[in-house]
């Protein structure tokens, strides 16, 4: 049950509108079910000997305003309290009676006419609708006083949560006062008329906790709100000092033209310029720091913030599993960590993760107060993940994104537990809203590299493999699980600690560092939450297919040299590239033994063509299922001018062998044509065979493992057995304009 409180000062034009056809909803048999003694006239069941509704609604507004009307000049000037009381969607249908008692007992509570009080206000309630009533009163007693309305609204929510108890209605949670205002009804019509999805408040609100996400300064806080086009207009002093701001969208303007101006404190509590500042000053993120030693300079500045910020969550977590006093500062933080991820994310799971942040929002305020400098780790976090900008949705950019989510799903449910115990009804849902939406974009993201996981799991040798589950039972052993369930599909477990153990580390130590890094009970599947925490804990890839440390024989990367290397430079195998398109006869597929421990590109990547430290190769988000796949384009018959190529750094006929060969027209992958994801090119491609795995490659240079094409898909597009040689892969990618010196020149 909901009320909703308003002031006015016409009550025969608030009388129009309750017995009147309705502006938004029809308003069906409008009547009274209840007064101040009984006896108001009705103008809905009009008996009177004037039949006429306007004589009806002009008799009931004298008897409301007669004591208006006798106060004169001590009458407020808004003298017309409204309040309108809705039940829940799903709620029984109240009879009159009951709803005449629900305004009685909403007027006493308020002290409009206090029960057995003979001088009370005059009240009515109006029933157009069988989910609502509307009260409507006149603030002057009968004694001519004005009745002393403090914390009205409180007040008439307490009550409802009583009523919803005692009718058998739906319970809903008790606000705190900490809650944003919301959104006036007008705000609401205006955004229809618009076609807005919400109004201009909610918009603003959102954009402001966007610009102060990772914030250092208040300048940098202004800047951010400009670059976002916003208007923005300061409040000086006397003295030049900014006392507050305003914020207005652009074309959102009055009946007079002008913009409509929200200070920050209308659009929540915690975004007035005082509180700003105060979360700047003291929370102002750490200075930036040199990379750690344990980051590999093959990953991307987004995964490498978020491995970051993954670890900075699982601390605050733990803050909040203790219940310190440091707990409200970790949930302010926790909600600008969740902005940042938002506004970064790719458009796969950007809709989700908003509405997470969103939601969250309303748990970052409580009456407890935050000291803001316990969440530096956490705006650190939030700014470490803005600044490099837009995350892809694949490869370790997408991997740690998942890692950080599994981490921030248990971070919002250990808010929702701190609430809870705290009697914080408000911010334990608002908490338990956020976990749900990040879930779904958990779902989203994880899907591709867990999927990959399973599949290096099941391609284990079988000694392997069963070393590794050995090692996982006889850690378990040792620390049972939340109520002793075994682990089921550990395919992802078994992948990651065969891994973690080729990097040095021990399989059994680290499982148990794992389990004890934190309580696993709310953890939806506790494999998933394990493998992010074993690859975070081992300094692994989160991604398998992206790590580039156990390269094929006789493929060569550039080391770091902090330039770009010209072609002279470069450094090139002792090796021979043969170029050709057909296939050799004597060829025989690799052994798994023979096949390098991870997959790594076979043509060595240019460090600083991108902003990225060296390139990476990363898997397509496309879905994979046991179907046979759809065959991949043929070549026309036509001669093509070009050759196709093929290069073999060793032996044609050595289990190393990579195999090139260009593919000038698009490349349509399950319906879906292949797409360079730097240069946006959509044809021209570059088609590498290494082993078991397909790699595409660019004009620009850019490349990626594309699982979706087989070797047989592969052999399948050699039609011409035509072979150039090359000194080495390097020159021969050189010679074909491969290595990005033709970047935008698509000749297919």
């Amino acid at each position: 049950m909901v009320p909703d409180i308003g002031r006015g000062s016409r009550t025969h034009g608030l009388l129009v509108y309750l017995y009147g056809p309705g502006r938004r909803e029809e308003h069906i048999d409008a009547h009274l079910v209840g007064s101040w003694d009984g006896f108001a006239p009705d103008p809905g069941r009009n008996t009177s000997f004037d039949p006429y509704p306007r004589a009806a609604l002009a008799r009931l507004t004298a008897a409301l305003d007669l004591r208006v009307k006798q106060a004169g000049d001590r009458a407020p000037a808004k003298h017309v309290w409204h309040c309108s009381v809705r039940t829940a969607p799903g709620d029984r249908r109240l009879s009159d009676q009951e709803w005449n008692t629900v305004a009685q007992r909403i007027v006493h509570a308020t002290s409009i006419a206090p029960n057995g009080d003979p001088d009370g206000c005059r009240w009515i309630a109006v029933r157009h609708a069988e989910d609502h009533i509307h009260i409507v009163a006149t603030l002057v007693r009968g004694d001519l006083r004005n009745p002393r309305l403090n914390y009205d609204f409180n007040k008439a929510q307490a009550t409802c949560r009583r009523i919803e108890k005692e009718l058998g209605l739906r319970h809903l949670n008790a606000g705190d006062g900490t809650a944003a205002k919301n959104p006036t009804s007008a705000e609401k019509f205006k955004a229809e008329r618009t076609g807005r999805p919400e109004t201009s408040r909610e918009t603003l609100r959102e954009a402001v906790r966007h610009a102060l996400a990772g914030a250092a300064t208040e300048a940098e806080f202004l800047i951010r709100l400009q670059e976002a086009g916003l208007h923005v207009r300061l409040r000086t002093g006397p003295s030049g000092d900014a006392l507050g701001y305003n914020v207005a969208l652009p074309g959102d303007r009055n009946r007079h033209g002008e913009p409509i101006w929200y200070p920050g404190s209308k659009l929540a509590p915690d975004l007035s310029l005082l509180k700003i500042r105060h979360r700047l000053t003291a929370g102002a993120p750490e200075p930036r720091t040199a990379p750690a030693t344990h980051d590999r300079p093959e990953w991307s500045p987004p995964a490498r913030a978020r491995r970051h910020a993954t670890e900075a969550t699982d601390r605050a977590t733990t803050t909040l599993r203790d219940g310190g006093g440091k707990a409200a500062a970790q949930l302010v933080g926790l909600g600008e960590l969740l902005d940042a991820v938002a506004l970064t994310s790719p458009a796969t799971t950007r809709a989700e993760l908003a509405s997470a942040a969103s939601a969250f929002e309303r748990a970052t305020r409580s009456h407890i107060g935050a000291q803001h400098a316990d969440n530096q780790a956490l705006r650190s976090a939030a700014r470490s993940i803005i600044q490099p900008g837009n995350a892809f949705g694949r490869g370790e950019d997408g991997a740690t994104t998942a890692m950080l989510l599994s981490t921030l799903i248990l971070a919002t449910l250990a808010a929702a537990h701190w609430h809870s115990a705290r009697n914080h009804a408000q911010q334990a849902y608002a908490s338990r809203q956020a976990a749900e939406h990040l879930r779904t974009a958990y779902h989203r993201t994880a899907t591709t590299p867990m999927r990959a996981l399973r599949e290096n799991g099941r391609a284990l040798p079988a000694v392997e493999r069963h070393t590794q589950e050995a090692n996982l039972r006889a850690a378990l052993a040792e620390q049972l699980l939340p109520g002793g369930t075994p682990l089921t599909n550990t395919d992802a477990l078994t992948a990651t600690l065969a891994q973690a153990e080729r990097a040095g580390r021990n399989p059994k130590a680290l499982v148990r560092q794992a389990i004890d890094l934190r309580e696993l009970d709310t953890a939806d599947d506790v494999t998933d939450v394990l493998v992010w925490r074993l690859r975070r804990l081992a300094r692994l890839p989160a991604h398998p297919n992206t790590t580039t440390h156990h390269s094929p024989a006789g493929i060569s990367r550039p080391k770091s040299t902090g330039h770009r290397p010209s072609r002279t430079e470069r450094i090139n195998p002792p090796r021979r590239a043969r170029c050709g398109s057909a296939r050799p006869a004597d060829s025989r597929p690799a052994s798994p033994r023979e096949l390098p421990r991870q997959p790594a590109s076979p043509v060595a990547a240019d460090e600083h063509r991108r902003p990225r430290p060296e390139m990476t190769l990363v898997t397509r988000t496309t879905e994979r299922t046991t179907a046979p796949k759809p065959a991949l384009p043929a070549r026309p018959d036509a001669p093509n001018t070009r050759p196709q190529r093929q290069y073999e750094p060793q032996s044609r006929n050595g289990p190393d062998a990579t195999r090139c060969l260009t593919h000038p027209h698009t490349l349509t992958l399950r319906g879906i044509p292949a797409l360079c994801s730097f240069c946006n090119a959509r044809c021209d491609w570059l088609l590498i065979n290494h082993l078991r795995n397909v790699w595409i490659c660019c004009r620009c240079n850019n490349q990626w493992l594309e699982p979706e094409i087989t070797p047989a898909d592969f052999d399948a597009l050699i039609t011409v057995p035509r072979i150039t040689i090359y000194p080495s892969v390097e020159q021969g990618l050189a010679a074909l304009g491969f290595d990005g010196t033709f970047t935008g020149a698509y000749l297919g």
